[in-house]
């Protein structure tokens, strides 16, 4: 609470009591009612019983743990291995495509960051960004496309004599994954810019000039720096991907099913709303809790992720 008093006093000193107080009310407004009242009624429905409307209020309108139960365990008292396969599938899924999201916005990020100058930079900034003009359905459908049974993959591969016969990339998940990559890449390219901008070029060329090979210098000197900018950006990857619907019912596999799609199945097509919260609960739980852990792993705090 004292940093955002310093916050907002320093606001209000640079831009005035009238931007300071919108910028206040804003934030609230965003914070309470988009964000906390939405995931506080989320969680009394995953308390309640799934009742006809004549018996909400009732004395048969109580709270209850009997969907948290149904999550973990099945009707005759087995484990309900189906639902946490399902679940662990997808937090596994959501940490693979966050790992190849770093792996290729770390290069992009620090070239854009200390390489490319002027026009280049420009260049780079608008060629990430003009793919997003599309909407993130037809997006999904153009990978669905690009590596069908007769897409632009398999016919390449086919005709360079990788294989002979298509490859069933959607079944495999292939597309699923390059398309769940590319969709956020983004929310991890631009938080590790920020940090790695901040970097004095000179402690890598001091570094370089004492010797040091390149993999060396971006270990001790340039990782150091981009840390918080790529737990940023991981934390944001990792959260979506978990929590994506579109992509998965469009580029998943028939026998690959999301998290959120059981989600959804319980919200829609069952009409359980208790039940379907209950699972929104778990996955919301589940992230959060893996977000932390990966934070003490590496030792981030979330001012420095603020930053």
């Amino acid at each position: 609470m004292k940093h955002l008093t310093q916050a907002y006093r320093a606001l209000a000193n640079r831009h005035g009591l009238g931007a300071a107080l919108f910028v206040a009310i804003a934030v609230t407004l965003w914070v309470v009612v988009f964000i906390t009242l939405p995931q506080l009624s989320m969680l009394d429905y995953s308390f309640r019983f799934n009742l006809p409307a004549d018996q909400i209020g009732t004395d048969a309108d109580h709270y209850t743990l009997s969907n948290f139960h149904s999550f973990f365990f099945n009707a005759d008292g087995s484990l309900n291995t189906l639902d946490l396969v399902i679940l662990g599938r997808t937090l596994l899924a959501a940490a693979i495509v966050t790992l190849i999201d770093v792996l290729i916005c770390y290069p992009i990020a620090y070239i854009l960051a200390h390489g490319a100058k002027g026009v280049a930079a420009r260049l780079m900034v608008i060629g990430l960004i003009l793919p997003y003009w599309i909407n993130e359905i037809l997006r999904a459908f153009a990978f669905r496309v690009l590596f069908g049974a007769t897409g632009v993959v398999n016919t390449v591969g086919m005709q360079m004599g990788l294989w002979d016969v298509p490859v069933d990339f959607i079944r495999a998940d292939v597309a699923l994954y390059f398309g769940l990559s590319y969709a956020y890449i983004l929310l991890m390219i631009f938080p590790m810019y920020n940090a790695i901008e901040a970097l004095d070029h000179t402690q890598v060329e001091a570094a370089r000039d004492m010797g040091a090979p390149l993999w060396r210098v971006h270990w001790r000197v340039v990782l150091p720096i981009a840390k918080p900018g790529i737990v940023s950006g991981a934390t944001m990857v990792f959260m979506l991907t978990a929590g994506a619907l579109a992509a998965p019912q469009i580029l998943g596999g028939p026998s690959n099913l999301w998290f959120t799609q059981v989600i959804y199945q319980w919200f829609n097509e069952s009409s359980n709303w208790p039940r379907g919260s209950a699972y929104a609960v778990v996955l919301l739980l589940t992230c959060i809790s893996f977000v932390l852990l990966m934070m003490r792993v590496f030792k981030v705090s979330v001012g420095e992720i603020g930053k």
